[in-house]
């Protein structure tokens, strides 16, 4: 879909919608952590996309939005279950036995599944070199952080458990990119934005149900029991993480280059380890230092060729002034 970006928008607003998208997904993670101390998963993932879908959705219908169109809700739905359900749904599960930066740092790899899952852009990605390369670098920064947390377990009590745990949050980026790739190749223009997220997030939230019972969650919580912290850290997870920042981005889209956009990825597993290590008795190795350096690399390689693409047009766009 051809940009097209609107010059007029405020500097300041550029920039506060930049802080917002960097820091913000940045800052889920850490308190992702910090609310599971007071909720069990599939609940905390229920109620947060549950109360930021509805949320979001009457703001849709206070501002006299469409909100009802069966193809929009069904594509919405499996974008948002993909994306929400079974990316995000799988670092809630994650965080309860693998801190928050390392789990930042491997769901950073989201790029080299986009690049793996895109099949209508085989042809185009896969014949350029820094891609094929960023991949082949992304895969070893991946297997490097694997391969230390096995080494860590072979002493742990709990070394099954993590283990599964990393197999796991290697599915998670795939689930995010596989949504995305659906919401982009089966989009439809009958809603708006904000009222197609707000389906995701009350689909996301519907998934999350089923794993409420058979975890048998219910039975042993106790919501007068859960901390002021917790909660707190579930309004920001429901207000800033699942509402701002994406709404944030969506804007940051219609009036900057994607390829500008997208250097949130660049930024968020930093802000993550950064919060890890400031507030937190997590501690960040050396490996996983080099693998966050490798994966991003890798990244960065990978959008090189969009980066290339995006300034010849640009000097083809200045030459034909």
């Amino acid at each position: 879909m051809p940009e097209q970006l609107n010059k007029k928008a405020s500097p300041i607003m550029v920039i506060i919608a930049f802080a917002i998208v960097y820091i913000v997904w940045g800052s889920t993670y850490f308190f992702i952590q910090k609310a599971l101390a007071g909720f069990p998963p599939f609940i905390l993932g229920a109620f947060r996309f549950l109360a930021a879908g509805l949320l979001l959705m009457t703001w849709c219908s206070i501002k006299g939005e469409k909100i009802f169109d069966k193809k929009s809700i069904r594509h919405a739905a499996v974008a948002g279950i993909l994306m929400l359900g079974v990316g995000n749904g799988l670092v809630i599960w994650v965080e309860q036995f693998i801190p928050s930066g390392l789990v930042a740092i491997l769901v950073s790899s989201a790029a080299m599944w986009f690049v793996i899952l895109d099949k209508p852009k085989w042809k185009e990605n896969l014949r350029n070199t820094s891609t094929v390369l960023g991949l082949i670098i992304g895969f070893i920064g991946v297997i490097l952080l694997f391969a230390e947390q096995v080494m860590q377990t072979l002493n742990n009590s709990q070394g099954s458990t993590q283990i599964v745990g990393i197999v796991l949050l290697l599915l998670a980026p795939i689930g995010w990119a596989a949504g995305s790739l659906y919401s982009k190749y089966n989009g439809t223009t009958t809603v708006s934005v904000s009222v197609s997220t707000s389906w995701q997030m009350l689909a996301a939230g519907a998934i999350f149900m089923p794993g409420i019972l058979i975890n048998s969650e219910l039975t042993r919580f106790n919501w007068q029991e859960v901390s002021a912290d917790a909660w707190f850290s579930v309004g920001y997870l429901v207000i800033f993480g699942s509402i701002a920042a994406f709404s944030a981005y969506v804007w940051l889209l219609s009036v900057r280059p994607a390829t500008q956009v997208s250097t949130y990825a660049y930024v968020n597993p930093v802000v993550a380890v950064l919060l890890s290590v400031l507030f937190t008795s997590e501690r960040v190795t050396l490996i996983q230092i080099a693998g966050l350096i490798v994966i991003l690399g890798s990244v960065l390689l990978i959008n090189l060729a969009k980066y290339r693409k995006e300034n010849n047009l640009k000097k083809e766009m200045a030459y034909s002034k």
